[in-house]
Parts: C-alpha cells; structure tokens; sequence
C-alpha cells in the first residue's frame, strides 16, 4: 500500500466553485481501481490550503489513477481555481 498527498492552494473568492468540482473529483477517485481511502483536510491558518490524503493498493493503480484521461478531464476544472501548482507527493511505509 502508498499513501499519496495532493496539496493545492485555491485562489481566493474560489472556494465554493472549487469545492463543488472537487467532490466529483473525489467520486470518480473512488471508483478508480486500487482506491483503498481517502480525506480531504484543511490548513487550519489558511482556509484555502487543502491536502488530500489517500491510500492506494500499489503506485501503479495510482499512477494509472493519475495519468488517465478522467483525471485530466477533471483537473481540467479544478487547476484554473488554483492559484499554485498541485504538489503530489508518493510516501511508503518505512521499515
């Protein structure tokens, strides 16, 4: 298993619109083979600082997840409300 965090910043007077895409996000997520969890978190000094935390079966269901034409598709709608690249960062269990 991998845990992927997806950190964005969305521009301000964006929050709503943002937070309506983002939910279609998440649901085609889910159905993505090797979607195991995932939640959405907030920078408590910055409303507009979000973080995504999910868990995935094995970094090639989530590399798959990440280069599939649906995602585009849906970050498409959700880079324009964003006002900092997304950083993605891949993270295994230390042994």
């Amino acid at each position: 298993m991998i845990r992927v965090l997806i950190e964005r910043h969305i521009a301000e007077s964006l929050e709503l619109a943002y937070e309506e895409r983002a939910r279609k996000y998440i649901q085609h997520a889910v159905s993505a083979p090797g979607f195991v969890s995932g939640e959405t978190l907030v920078d408590s000094r910055d409303q507009n600082h979000r973080f995504t935390l999910s868990t995935w079966r094995s970094e090639t269901d989530w590399l798959r997840w990440k280069r599939s034409e649906e995602r585009r598709a849906l970050m498409a709608e959700l880079i324009p409300m964003m006002d900092q690249d997304e950083v993605i960062t891949v993270m295994k269990h230390f042994h």
